[in-house]
Order: C-alpha cells, then sequence, then structure tokens
C-alpha cells in the first residue's frame, strides 16, 4: 500500500504540476481539498483523469462518493486498491 500512496503522490504531482511540492510534502492522511493541499475542483478533474490513465480506475461524475474517495491520499489508495481487485 506504500508503493501505491507513493505513485499517487506522484501522479497528483505531475498531473497538476506541483513544482514547489514532493512526495515527502504531502501526508497520506492530510486533506487534498480546501486545508491541506488546497486542491480546487478544477484540480479534482484533471487528477481523476490522471488516476484513470495511470490505474485504469473509473470515477462516476453523479456519485456522491467521490467527495470520499478525494479526501486524501489514504482514502485513494483504499478506492484504488479495492477497485483493481474487482
Amino acid at each position: 500500500m506504500d508503493e501505491l500512496k507513493q505513485q499517487i503522490k506522484e501522479v497528483i504531482i505531475s498531473s497538476l504540476q506541483l513544482e514547489d511540492v514532493t512526495p515527502e510534502d504531502i501526508v497520506d492522511s492530510d486533506p487534498l481539498f480546501s486545508t491541506g493541499l488546497g486542491l480546487d475542483s478544477i484540480d479534482a478533474l484533471e487528477l481523476g483523469v490522471a488516476l484513470k490513465k495511470k490505474f485504469g480506475i473509473k470515477f462516476s461524475s453523479e456519485s456522491a462518493d467521490n467527495k470520499k474517495h478525494f479526501a486524501s491520499v489514504d482514502a485513494l489508495a483504499e478506492y484504488i486498491s479495492a477497485m483493481q481487485v474487482q
């Protein structure tokens, strides 16, 4: 799971072009939006596309669970891990 979290952090940094952020700067349990990294809804769309390309997973634009899945690196790792098992 640690390797998956590292990959997620790298996708966040590269897809959102966060030049001054390293994977070590991102705390697994910190919120990705508002506080924490301070991402916004446009970032969420770009990140969703990048995660889909990297891990072959889908996010439904109509799913109320998206907010939960994108809450933190920990939450994304759990979702991606669960989706890859199916």
